[in-house]
């Protein structure tokens, strides 16, 4: 199968937690806010991937999407908003619910991954907005058909993914991780039940724990340590 390489690019605490939402410290967050897109700008890629709650928190501004009645019924199959677009914002987004204000984000074409069950008021609003999308699965997503269709249909050799937990957590699962880029920060979190870099949903039939191979040790500035690891398949 051909398909981009995959970097997981995450920032954690010691502890392996990843919402800095839970710091409640202001000089925390002003010190250490900055590290994750300063760090993801030094790779070369062409896409980064998040999930729908991730995306809806921090790149929609709260837009609610405007789903409005095609003209006819919609097929299942891939669209394809800016045939010239040469870096992309991929939005997991299996039942349709995220709402944008254009087809890009930060200068990103953004790309919807759903699932066959969405409305075909939802693919129309889509469609409207110029935003591109594909399909992959009937109700769940098969993330390995994901970046098969991610490399076929756009100029996609190398993906960033970014995204909660369980996103990576699945990724992680289906053995489609290449790389991991940790910046791990001086913070003991300790947050009960808050997510941390991988968390394997539990519909999912864990794996075996994944072996991973130390590449990089990199010191920081403020105590962060950088970890490059590749993984194992």
């Amino acid at each position: 199968m051909k398909r981009p390489h995959v970097i997981c690019h995450m920032m954690s605490s010691v502890d392996g937690k990843i919402l800095s939402s839970n710091w409640q410290d202001d000089d925390i967050y002003d010190t250490f806010a900055g590290y994750f897109e300063q760090y993801h700008a030094t790779f070369t890629s062409q896409a980064w991937m998040c999930g729908r709650i991730t995306m809806e928190r921090d790149f929609t501004g709260g837009v609610q999407p405007a789903p409005q009645a095609p003209p006819q019924p919609l097929a299942r199959e891939p669209f394809i908003g800016n045939k010239d677009a040469t870096s992309f914002a991929v939005a997991v987004d299996a039942r349709g619910k995220l709402g944008w204000d254009s087809n890009e984000t930060g200068g990103d074409h953004i790309i919807e991954v759903l699932t066959e069950q969405v409305s075909d008021d939802y693919l129309y609003y889509l469609q409207q907005k110029q935003i591109s999308y594909l399909f992959a699965g009937k109700t769940e997503v098969d993330f390995a058909a994901v970046l098969e269709q991610l490399a076929a249909l756009f100029p996609i050799e190398t993906l960033m993914l970014e995204g909660g937990g369980h996103l990576n957590g699945s990724l992680l699962n289906a053995g489609l991780i290449d790389e991991l880029s940790l910046l791990v920060l001086p913070l003991a979190d300790g947050t009960p039940k808050s997510p941390t870099t991988f968390e394997v949903s539990e519909y999912l039939t864990k794996g075996p724990a994944t072996r991973l191979r130390l590449t990089q040790v990199q010191p920081l500035d403020n105590d962060v340590v950088w970890l490059k690891y590749r993984f194992d398949h």
